[in-house]
């Protein structure tokens, strides 16, 4: 008589995820089977990898289950908080790690170049979130892209010391402020472009100009300053 399995050891050694991954690489498996090894066990009545797939299948997806909230991942039933952070903390880990896949100090030469670099770490996120990138006169890096704010869904507002308190601290040449529009349109508004003229204008001040505003939709983006938005004889 057949019978559901419901721990992954039930499992012929072959199929298990975890020798799997050690026996072929992680790029071998499925999400669902990556997931599964994130969860680590599964329920009473299903095994991990039988969860991961139901989490998968509620939530349309890998790009779904990463832009769930914790409180949304634990309402699954089987998941729990333990697990769902389990989940969020793996999601964070892998947009950290594409934010410095370019290097420890890379050049931004283009605004193409800061698209890159964040792309996948602003597109789906929910809230807009401002971030600074403070480079040296080479136009490289000095340290990791800082977010300076994060707002409602439909404004970001910052103070153009937040901005420039790191640019101080860091000792920074210029700045290159970006910020993701949740809508998924990157078409600056109004209030992008009052903000672009105040940072600017703080900028020339302090002595550290803005040399763009980069504004990041879902797979797309706009370069203020190639729109003829940055104020002139800025960047």
């Amino acid at each position: 008589m057949s019978r559901d399995i419901t721990v992954i050891r039930d499992l012929p050694e072959g199929e298990r995820p975890r020798e799997k991954l050690a026996a072929h690489g992680p790029e071998s498996l499925a999400n669902a089977e990556l997931i599964a090894i994130l969860l680590r066990t599964g329920s009473s009545k299903e095994s991990a990898l039988t969860l991961a797939s139901r989490l998968l299948g509620k939530f349309d997806g890998l790009a779904g289950v990463a832009d769930a909230s914790v409180e949304m991942l634990s309402s699954v039933p089987g998941i729990g908080i333990a697990k769902a952070a389990q989940i969020k903390a793996a999601v964070e880990l892998g947009k950290r790690l594409a934010s410095a896949a370019a290097g420890d100090r890379p050049a931004i030469r283009s605004p193409g170049d800061v698209a890159e670099l964040l792309m996948e770490r602003l597109r789906r996120e929910k809230k807009e979130h401002l971030v600074a990138l403070y480079l040296d006169a080479r136009k490289r890096l000095i340290c990791q892209p800082t977010t300076i704010f994060t707002g409602s869904l439909d404004k970001s507002v910052a103070h153009p010391r937040e901005v420039f308190q790191g640019a101080v601290a860091h000792s920074a040449h210029s700045v290159i402020v970006v910020h993701n529009h949740p809508s998924g349109s990157a078409e600056p508004s109004r209030d992008d472009v009052a903000l672009t003229k105040r940072l600017t204008a703080s900028g020339e001040v302090i002595g550290v100009p803005v040399i763009d505003h980069v504004i990041i939709g879902d797979g797309c983006w706009v370069s203020m300053k190639e729109r003829g938005q940055l104020p002139e004889g800025k960047g």
